[in-house]
């Protein structure tokens, strides 16, 4: 059996699969990572998205196999219920989750679009987070979570 070797939240990890093409998503849950949600499996909705090396990917759409020697966080290796990530605390302060099914991808989604951009324009968070799906109807608190986070908005 193939083992593939990276780090998860900051701890090595090795995950072993009969099948290099099985979605990452799938090892992550396999190895108790269940923040990141089992959505459309088409890489659509984006309530599995994992930051890759510092990238939101769809873990849906990612074989486990690429995964190997990469640093991959999820939204459990993010913060803390008593010391919740910059964007954790906005998300939380800006009431920005509804069933909270798409908010781990959110979250990961702005977190990398604050590492790459600290103080982005609501159109550049638009953008970076359209790939992420949210049926409830909370964009307008996820954008002012965002802002809030990147210190636009106190």
């Amino acid at each position: 059996m193939p083992i593939y070797r990276c780090r998860v939240n900051g701890k090595p990890v090795q995950i072993d699969s009969w099948d290099p093409q099985q979605p990452l998503l799938y090892a992550l849950r396999g190895i108790g990572l269940t923040g990141a949600k089992i959505g459309c499996g088409l890489g659509q909705c984006g309530s599995c998205t994992v930051l890759l090396d510092n990238d939101p990917v769809r873990a849906c759409m990612v074989p486990t196999a690429s995964a190997a020697g990469k640093t991959i966080l999820t939204i459990e290796g993010l913060g803390t219920p008593q010391k919740p990530d910059t964007v954790q605390a906005a998300f939380i302060a800006e009431q920005a989750a509804q069933c909270g099914y798409c908010t781990a991808g959110m979250v990961l989604a702005a977190k990398a679009l604050l590492a790459h951009n600290p103080r982005p324009a609501v159109a550049q968070i638009k953008d970076a987070l359209a790939i992420n799906l949210c049926r409830c109807g909370v964009h307008t608190r996820i954008i002012r979570a965002v802002l809030r986070a990147s210190g636009q908005l106190r």
